[in-house]
């Protein structure tokens, strides 16, 4: 049984999300808290496997309260917001700091049609409690494993895609905050998350990288030094034309039915740059990326996976490296300076 503390500051929607878990007989609501305070207070006290959080509140926020609690007792948490302009930038950070996920509330602050969400709520609450509680939080392990010979030092046009899901944020502000500022390749970040927050993600890693960040805009080169991120409605493609590298967006629905698909985005990197291409899969569920990095290692490419045992969930590098595919396998530490060393 799943025990969950619902936190939000009205009275309607506490009682709205106890009644939609509790429609799942594995869902137990063990107790709610009306502010940021009272739910580290009641994570303290009752231990939940799982926290549904909201972000505007008064007393504490949302924000404040993830991070008092990932510092005290690391705890999977849903962040439940209404998405307001603060509300987005805010959940970003939250995504940062170790939420597992942001669910955008139907309509508003006070949603009276949440149950509209049922199925989408119970289903990331049930992949919130599966996710490895050790990791959260945590930014590193010592351990690498080696299953290939990595690839020597690339020359001429180079790509590094990354790819990640649940967990990401953290993992990916890790990797790309460790390049040097010299770094002489192009990065595409594809991270599975809301549209809303897309924008507010890059401008985070840009102030946290010693390099340009931006979200992708369709036509634009990539260039050396500089990360795209892949917007959350549409796939980001790479796309060669007389030597010129640029993006190409797309909305064609992809076989996993995920936007934006790590898959395409390795796909493409592997047509377009070949040997030049380097594909990192991070912390994620399900298996949107194995594809991608078995395409881009027979096209002559380097490919890295985390370590899953480091992984917030393992399902992504698992799968890839189920399929023997994968030159090394590292901690979130070492996959930054095999790639900066590569480059």
């Amino acid at each position: 049984m799943t025990q969950l503390l619902v936190v939000d500051d009205s009275s309607f929607m506490r009682k709205s999300l106890t009644y939609l878990l509790e429609s799942d007989h594995a869902l137990r609501v063990v107790g709610t808290a009306a502010d940021g305070g009272e739910a580290v207070r009641k994570v303290r006290q009752l231990r939940p496997d799982v926290v549904i959080l909201d972000i505007e509140m008064s007393v504490m926020n949302g924000l404040t309260a993830l991070t008092h609690i990932m510092a005290e007792r690391p705890t999977p948490i849903l962040v439940l917001t209404g998405l307001n302009q603060a509300d987005a930038s805010i959940a970003a950070k939250c995504l940062e700091q170790g939420a597992v996920d942001v669910i955008v509330k139907p309509s508003g602050v006070i949603s009276y049609d949440i149950d509209a969400l049922r199925s989408e709520i119970i289903a990331k609450v049930k992949i919130a409690a599966a996710v490895n509680v050790q990791n959260l939080g945590s930014r590193s392990a010592n351990d690498s494993l080696r299953l290939r010979s990595s690839a020597n030092k690339l020359n001429g046009n180079k790509i590094v895609v990354i790819g990640a899901s649940t967990g990401g944020p953290q993992a990916m502000t890790t990797i790309l905050s460790s390049l040097p500022s010299s770094f002489a390749a192009s990065v595409l970040v594809v991270q599975h998350m809301s549209a809303a927050f897309v924008p507010y993600f890059a401008e985070s890693l840009k102030g946290k990288c010693p390099f340009d960040v931006a979200v992708a805009r369709e036509d634009e080169p990539f260039a050396p030094g500089r990360a795209v991120v892949a917007p959350g409605d549409s796939h980001t493609l790479v796309a060669r034309s007389n030597g010129s590298f640029r993006v190409r967006l797309s909305s064609e629905a992809s076989p996993l039915a995920i936007f934006p698909s790590v898959d395409y985005a390795m796909a493409s990197a592997a047509e377009a740059y070949g040997v030049g291409a380097v594909g990192v899969l991070l912390t994620g569920d399900g298996r949107d990326g194995a594809l991608g990095m078995q395409i881009l290692k027979a096209a002559g490419g380097t490919t890295l996976a985390a370590d899953p045992a480091c992984c917030l969930a393992p399902g992504m590098p698992q799968a890839a490296i189920d399929l023997r595919c994968i030159d090394r396998v590292l901690s979130l530490r070492l996959l930054a300076q095999a790639v900066a060393e590569m480059v």
